[in-house]
Parts: structure tokens; C-alpha cells; sequence
């Protein structure tokens, strides 16, 4: 990673969704059929930056916990 990349980049949309949705990292966990943990979820909400590859799986996770299609950008502002 580049040093001058910055990592933390504030609470993210996914957030506001999963708590209008009335979500918990464990029910994108429970949904998940992919190997994800809390922790994801966790830096997913806070802003942590994610592989791409952490990403797509938070993305199926919150689709399958929801029963209904996110766009990539409804959940990630980066």
C-alpha cells in the first residue's frame, strides 16, 4: 500500500443502511455464504479501507441479509 494512501475514511453509508434496516454484523455474517467475520463488517461500518475483495463479500453479505440489491456505491463512498 502506498504510505500516503489514507485508510480511515469515515463512517460509511452501509451504516446508516444497517441501522435503518435494522441490521447487526451478525446477520450479514449469518447471511454471508462466503467466509466473512464481525470484523469485516466492523471496518466496513467505520471506514476502514477494504480489499476489494473484503468489499465484494460485505456487498453480498448486506444483499443476502437484506433480500434485496445494493449497488456497490449505496454502501461504500470510495
Amino acid at each position: 500500500m502506498k504510505p500516503d494512501l489514507e485508510r480511515n475514511l469515515g463512517e460509511q453509508p452501509i451504516a446508516a443502511l444497517m441501522d435503518q434496516l435494522e441490521l447487526k454484523a451478525h446477520d450479514l455474517v449469518a447471511a454471508s455464504s462466503k467466509q466473512i467475520n464481525h470484523k469485516m463488517i466492523a471496518r466496513a461500518r467505520k471506514g476502514r479501507r477494504l480489499t476489494s475483495n473484503t468489499k465484494n463479500k460485505v456487498h453480498a453479505a448486506m444483499c443476502a441479509a437484506a433480500d434485496k440489491p445494493f449497488k456497490m456505491a449505496e454502501l461504500f463512498n470510495y
